[in-house]
């Protein structure tokens, strides 16, 4: 399917309109995604959030620190752009065929599940060959779910999985999550 960006100039921030659009195309191509994607960017804001609204053409708005290069302000990052865009449609495909229509909407999943989602959308990104950061996604994780070899076991089933269903992956998250001792 055909991946269209907005802006088609950007103002602010030094991006490439046709580099986001190879992109996505790639990606939604390797992923089987079958729709028409828009990606929206946000110029305006140095923020990272990528959300998607999926209807018959899958819209994606991110702002522009998510593509953004951490050590050259405004610049675009194509291993940034190329991760974050992959993230997000794969949470899209999951939503669609992977077993994640019982999933709340992004705004409603617990932070701990989030993490748990994010973890196992970036071990399958990193079998497609993509330059992954284990160590920050481990990072995430244990921030959620606790500093406790029962989280890193759950990180590494997480990250190694390739067909978790959204009942599985809340159920890994749940049971991951530290419980404090009583006094």
């Amino acid at each position: 399917m055909t991946v269209t960006v907005e802006p088609e100039v950007f103002r602010f921030v030094e991006f490439d309109n046709a580099m986001i659009a190879e992109v996505g195309n790639k990606l939604a191509a390797q992923l089987g995604i079958d729709r028409p994607i828009v990606v929206r960017v946000d110029e305006t804001t140095p923020l990272g959030r990528v959300r998607a609204t999926i209807g018959d053409t899958i819209e994606v708005t991110v702002e522009s620190g998510a593509f953004e290069d951490s050590k050259r302000p405004r610049r675009q990052s194509e291993v940034a752009t190329t991760i974050n865009l992959g993230r997000i449609l794969l949470r899209v495909r999951d939503r669609l065929h992977g077993g994640f229509g019982e999933a709340p909407l992004d705004d409603d999943i617990a932070l701990a599940q989030m993490a748990a989602w994010e973890t196992y959308c970036a071990g399958r990104l990193s079998r497609l060959g993509l330059r992954i950061n284990r160590q920050r996604w481990l990072y995430n994780f244990r921030n959620r779910h606790g500093f406790s070899d029962k989280a890193d076991a759950a990180f590494d089933a997480v990250w190694a999985a390739d067909s978790l269903t959204w009942v599985q992956l809340e159920a890994i998250s749940d049971a991951a999550v530290a419980v404090p001792s009583s006094a």
